[in-house]
């Protein structure tokens, strides 16, 4: 390596235009450290010249006061022109001792200006910088604002047009720990930003600036109407601003940009347009991917509260414009655009998977009736999702007037019915198969955003659906329905219920429907017609046993408030039904044609003017069925016509009696009851709960075959036919209670024997009757066609008393009892 010595420097020449360069920029250097040094000594001797120059620079426009408490030149931070360092800046306006807010208070307010213009003898601020600052403007309530400290320009006469010069072209501006306030209290509008660094630069075309600026401050209120509340409310605003102003038309414009309110990125632009008294402005704020809780916490509370009573868990994209002005022309104008996709929706009382839509918010529903909750609206466009597993759309859903909510809409669904059990709980109906297709034109009030009274038009079909009624544990298979919705009233058509062998087909009607099911679904009232082939009553028993508890159902995403509405309608509402059926089976009974009108409702089974043919004669019969705790209670009142007694007896297990039995009995039977009692779920009567009379009457009848009789008739009677005993006529009546029938005095007229009969038969113990027969035969008056003598002569001769007792093996016996035995024992 070759080392360079003083010797070699001095004997190596530098070339001659190195040497001038050298010379010429060091010279220069001394000149500006002399003019410098020139300015520095200038300024510093005459520092009290030059800030009466600087107020009155700053005052040249100010209709008020400007004070500056002192200056110091600080000529570094401004090389390589002056700067100096205001202190206690404040600027008022002519009204101040009334309302006491100071348009700008600085403590510490540095100016940059050019050191050329300086020289020549005039101000040219070149750059500005404010620190620990307050900037108010103030409107009072007449519209008086502090910013009348700014006088308007006036034509340059030619007398002052020495003293005029061009406004101050700022060059650079920083501010940093400023407050900005904007206090309208006419236009009830409050702005209020913690600026940490508002900085940039400013450029001067042909007609007005542009500016490029980098900002950061802390929104503590963006209150477009204080009675509403702030807008990002004491959120950090922060990015980078390209503003320009257009001298010409006034208006200034803050170009689309990116800046983050909070961890959010949104793209924000604006327009004001000072040009127009009061101010009016354009803010646009987009975006594309905010959580819907983020998003919320950006608005004003009247808006957020609402918001707030939903939630998507996904990010959304939305875009947003404000227009409105600075004067007291209250909200301004908001119009919310969203878009949202593959999300979850958490409402008031359910939860929607895979929604999507696209929204609208506005507040300005109507033109020209204000910027108000009053008019406000939310439209959604092509909304879809699942609400516990069944997928819906609606077309266009509309929610206005946020002060009384109204939602508009039409709802279509078609889906496997098995589905709805996680909405309705499979604890009360359970479905198993079949489809639904649904399309629902709804508008409805909302109190705390869930439906109340909706008015529905549209139909609602269902078929082959299989279905459980689980708390009377009945059950129906290839269930068809459809529910026609017309405004209030819902009309029922089509239904198909299948229970085992037992098919129906109905048709009904619902007056009044959604009303009473949102408020009063125990009042509601079925009007039914029904129709069947066959009806098999034993499957139908479930609606007599006790309710089973109902626990109630977790699902996914429902509210319980609907199924127990349900639940309500199904067990406290009311149903009366017009029926036809062409068979009725009961057990052993069968009766065809018949027709009757019953009320159902949670009080029990009503039955009026029912009718039916059986057993060769007719039924007709009025009656009830009412739930008492576990004991179903029944009412009956019957006329029997012309009925085969065989039949009759056979159809209804001989009502209790042990005997004779259906098998003993012939003839046709006429009866007229009306008897109480329980029978238990299945259907039976429970011995001994049964209360009543029965009036009857027996014509052509007979007693065939009854054992019990020819025990005693074979040796009392060895010559008469006790295997069929006629009795042309027959008639009684019976007083039931408990277990025990009293047989009221009873003439029996029989080809065998005539007797008179009274006392008691009891079902279970105390049973005691007793029987005169006389041993006259009465074949003997078969040719006797007086009834007068055929009666006198009735009981001639020998009669034998007879008492019917218990038997200690539970059979009846018959034994012989003289006729004092049977005096005492009556």
């Amino acid at each position: 390596m070759a080392y360079l010595n003083v010797y070699d420097i001095k004997h190596h020449a530098m070339p001659l235009w190195l040497k001038r360069s050298i010379q010429v920029f060091a010279a220069l250097i001394i000149l500006i450290v002399i003019v410098f040094i020139g300015l520095a000594i200038y300024v510093n001797l005459n520092k009290k010249e030059l800030l009466v120059s600087i107020n009155k620079e700053l005052n040249r426009n100010i209709n008020g006061s400007v004070t500056v408490g002192a200056m110091e030149p600080t000529f570094l931070k401004g090389f390589p022109g002056v700067s100096v360092s205001l202190k206690n800046v404040e600027i008022r306006d002519s009204l101040w001792k009334i309302h006491h807010h100071s348009l700008l208070t600085a403590k510490d307010f540095d100016i940059s200006v050019n050191a050329m213009a300086l020289l020549r003898g005039t101000i040219e601020i070149r750059r500005i910088s404010i620190n620990d600052a307050e900037a108010y403007l103030y409107t009072d309530s007449t519209g008086y604002s502090n910013t009348s400290v700014f006088k308007k320009k006036t034509s340059a006469t030619p007398e002052s047009k020495e003293e005029s010069a061009s406004p101050a072209e700022i060059r650079r501006f920083d501010l940093n720990n400023v407050r900005f306030i904007l206090d309208n209290r006419k236009g009830n509008k409050l702005f209020l930003f913690a600026v940490q660094d508002f900085s940039g630069k400013v450029d001067y075309p042909s007609s007005g600036w542009k500016a490029d600026v980098n900002l950061k401050t802390l929104v503590r209120s963006l209150a477009f109407n204080t009675k509403r509340g702030s807008f990002v409310k004491d959120k950090v605003l922060q990015g980078r601003m390209d503003i320009s102003y257009d001298n010409d038309l006034g208006i200034i414009e803050v170009k689309p940009n990116i800046l983050n309110i909070g961890d959010d990125p949104f793209i924000i632009g604006a327009k004001f347009n000072i040009a127009k008294e009061p101010t009016a402005f354009t803010i646009a704020v987009e975006a594309r991917s905010i959580l819907w809780k983020s998003a919320s916490a950006l608005l004003a509370p009247n808006i957020a509260s609402r918001l707030n009573m939903f939630n998507l868990d996904n990010p959304i994209a939305v875009k947003c414009i404000i227009d409105g002005d600075m004067g007291g022309g209250g909200d301004p104008s908001i119009l919310v655009n969203a878009s949202v996709k593959a999300n979850k929706l958490t409402s008031p009382g359910a939860v929607i998977d895979h929604v999507n839509f696209s929204g609208v918010y506005t507040n300005n529903f109507i033109n020209g009736k204000g910027f108000s909750d009053a008019n406000s609206a939310v439209k959604l466009y092509r909304f879809s999702g699942t609400y516990a597993d069944i997928p819906f759309t609606i077309d266009t859903a509309f929610l206005h007037n946020f002060e009384k909510p109204v939602a508009t809409g039409t709802f279509r669904s078609k889906f496997d019915v098995s589905k709805l059990n996680n909405v309705v709980g499979d604890d009360m109906l359970k479905f198993t198969k079949g489809t639904a297709d649904l399309k629902l034109h709804y508008s409805a009030d909302l109190v705390n955003y869930k439906l109340n009274k909706p008015v529905l038009r549209g139909v609602v079909s269902v078929k082959n659906a299989d279905v459980s009624y689980v708390p009377r544990n009945v059950n129906f298979k290839n269930t068809s329905i459809t529910l026609d919705f017309q405004k209030e009233d819902l009309m029922i058509k089509d239904i198909r219920l299948q229970s085992g062998r037992s098919i129906v087909f109905m048709d009904g009607s619902i007056k009044n429907f959604l009303n009473l099911y949102y408020n009063a679904p125990e009042k509601i009232m079925f009007n039914w017609n029904m129709r069947s082939p066959d009806i098999y009553l034993g499957e139908f028993l479930g609606f007599l046993s006790s309710r089973k508890g109902r626990v109630v159902a977790k699902s996914k995403g429902k509210s319980n408030v609907s199924a127990s509405q349900l639940n309500q309608m199904l067990e406290k509402g009311k149903a009366a039904i017009s029926l036809k059926v062409d068979r009725v089976h009961y057990n052993k009974f069968l009766g065809t044609g018949a027709t009757a009108t019953f009320l159902l409702s949670d009080a029990g089974l009503f039955l009026n003017d029912a009718s039916l043919k059986h057993a060769g004669g007719t039924v007709k019969l009025n009656g009830s069925v009412t739930q008492i705790g576990k004991l179903n209670r029944f009412a009956v009142n019957t006329v029997v016509s012309n009925v085969s007694i065989r039949d009759f007896f056979y159809s209804f297990d001989n009502f209790g009696l042990k005997s004779p039995t259906y098998k003993n009995l012939r003839g046709n039977f006429f009866t007229r009851t009306n008897v109480s009692g329980n029978i238990t779920a299945e259907g039976k009567v429970i011995p001994g709960s049964m209360n009543g009379t029965v009036i009857f009457d027996l014509k052509n009848g007979a007693l065939v075959d009854y054992k019990e009789l020819q025990s005693v008739g074979k040796f009392a009677f060895p010559f008469r036919d006790l295997n069929n005993i006629v009795i042309n006529n027959l008639n009684g009546k019976f007083d039931i209670r408990g277990e025990k029938v009293t047989i009221n005095p009873m003439k029996i007229n029989s080809s065998v024997l005539n007797m008179d009969i009274e006392g008691v038969y009891s079902m279970g113990a105390g049973t005691n009757i007793l029987l005169d027969v006389p041993l006259r035969n009465p074949k003997k008056d078969e040719d006797i066609t007086d009834k007068k003598e055929i009666r006198e002569r009735r009981m001639k001769g020998i009669v034998v008393h007879i008492q019917a007792l218990d038997g200690e093996d539970g059979k009846i016996k018959f034994k012989l009892v003289r006729k004092k035995d049977k005096d005492k024992t009556e």
